[in-house]
């Protein structure tokens, strides 16, 4: 599986209709680059607006408000074994094309919400919508990056920053002049017409596709559980699972943005410039951790940059017990945002390592799975410990989980670049 190929460029993976065919950039930029913009866009629009939108439209508590994330997240949960299935079963064009609609509906219905449960509800659809999207596309790149797997994972993440650069500012001037409804039904928009040329340019890459008319596709009959099962990847589903529930809280804002707002009274504009700071200064990082992955080794950045990020929840820890100013949530933010830049798309690469061949929709549905739960256990752990404890204890809780994950990849997962270059 090794490549000589040193440019990003994918190329479309043989399938039944002949063999693979090299794709420029319009191709990549249609196909990946525009959906993972729009969905950083959209992220960022929403972002610094959904803790003020639980504070201030429904006066829930904090520990409430975390089943914000909590809903999201238990959608992309629900979503990643069926996906997982999907994808090997009727193909990965069909469902990366349904995912951003079902995000845009979402969207559209988040701001019609009349009760806290219900916007719980369409929160749940809009994390369905997005798993089913980033499982299809993780897949497409696993069947044909090649030896530029890394970069194409990571320029996906760093375009999808790029939105973020952009989409808070949008989001907080929006909430501010408009109104605090407003930033979802643009988030809705910006998904609906991000997929639109989709609809032209992306094909169908697997190579197992069966033929239309019944009976089980080659997938199917070559599955074996004992596929995922096989060591290394119990471990590496671990260690991802460590990983997601210490950087859940900075993914989308998340928990810290939820110690901001009710800790420091910060407003949306406020956590709105935060965000396009950090995401301009982390653009640069998330492009150079592919091609360091893709030049050094996988783990050069992914154990380092846990344990450094584990540290940053040590330092939020540190705040809240010393009572510290708001320019100590400001730094503690700039140090969870920069070092969680240069980890984006790492676990997804280790996975697109791994993934066997036969069954790489329902290996990334479970590798989704086991990250949905560790996103999720994040605002869980965080809301039960704020509850019983206090925030410092929260942080310390998800710190632990961090450098544990650091441990397990570090002693126990082999470098998996060298893997491939042997296969």
């Amino acid at each position: 599986m090794a490549s000589d190929d040193k440019s990003p460029t994918p190329t479309e993976p043989t399938t039944p209709d002949g063999p693979a065919k090299p794709k420029g950039y319009l191709y990549t930029f249609l196909s990946l680059h525009l959906p993972a913009l729009a969905i950083g866009l959209g992220q960022g629009i929403t972002t610094p607006v959904l803790p003020i939108f639980a504070r201030d439209e429904f006066g829930v508590s904090v520990e409430v408000a975390a089943y914000l994330f909590v809903a999201q997240m238990l959608g992309g949960l629900a979503a990643s074994m069926p996906v997982g299935y999907a994808i090997d079963r009727w193909g990965r064009r069909r469902v990366l094309l349904a995912g951003p609609i079902i995000v845009g509906v979402a969207l559209l219905a988040t701001a019609t919400a009349q009760s806290f449960a219900i916007l719980l509800v369409y929160r749940f659809i809009a994390g369905w919508g997005t798993q089913m999207w980033m499982l299809s596309r993780l897949t497409v790149i696993a069947d044909g990056g090649g030896g530029s797997r890394a970069r194409q994972i990571t320029s996906m993440f760093g375009v999808q920053r790029l939105g973020l650069l952009a989409g808070p500012i949008i989001g907080g001037v929006t909430a501010e002049l408009f109104g605090i409804r407003v930033p979802f039904i643009l988030h809705g928009i910006v998904a609906l017409m991000a997929v639109i040329p989709s609809f032209l340019v992306v094909q169908e890459s697997n190579p197992n596709q069966g033929k239309r008319g019944g009976g089980k596709s080659a997938s199917d009959e070559q599955f074996s559980v004992k596929l995922l099962l096989k060591p290394p990847i119990p471990i590496l589903y671990t260690a991802q699972f460590f990983s997601t529930m210490t950087r859940g809280g900075a993914i989308g804002g998340g928990t810290v943005f939820l110690f901001g707002a009710y800790v420091y009274d910060v407003s949306s504009l406020d956590l709105a410039y935060l965000s396009s700071a950090m995401a301009l200064a982390g653009i640069p990082l998330t492009l150079s951790a592919g091609y360091i992955m893709d030049r050094f080794g996988r783990k050069v950045t992914v154990v380092p940059g846990l344990a450094l990020f584990s540290l940053s929840m040590v330092w939020f820890a540190l705040t809240a017990v010393n009572h510290w100013g708001y320019w100590a949530f400001v730094v503690g933010f700039v140090w969870m945002q920069l070092i969680g830049a240069g980890l984006s798309g790492s676990m997804q690469t280790i996975g697109t390592d791994f993934a066997p061949p036969q069954a790489r929709g329902r290996f990334f549905g479970i590798g989704r799975m086991v990250s949905q739960g560790g996103f999720m256990a994040n605002p869980l752990s965080f809301s039960a410990f704020v509850a019983v404890s206090g925030y410092a204890a929260a942080f310390t809780f998800l710190a632990g989980t961090g450098l544990a994950s650091a441990a397990i990849l570090g002693f126990l997962i082999k470098e998996s670049l060298l893997r491939e270059k042997k296969d």
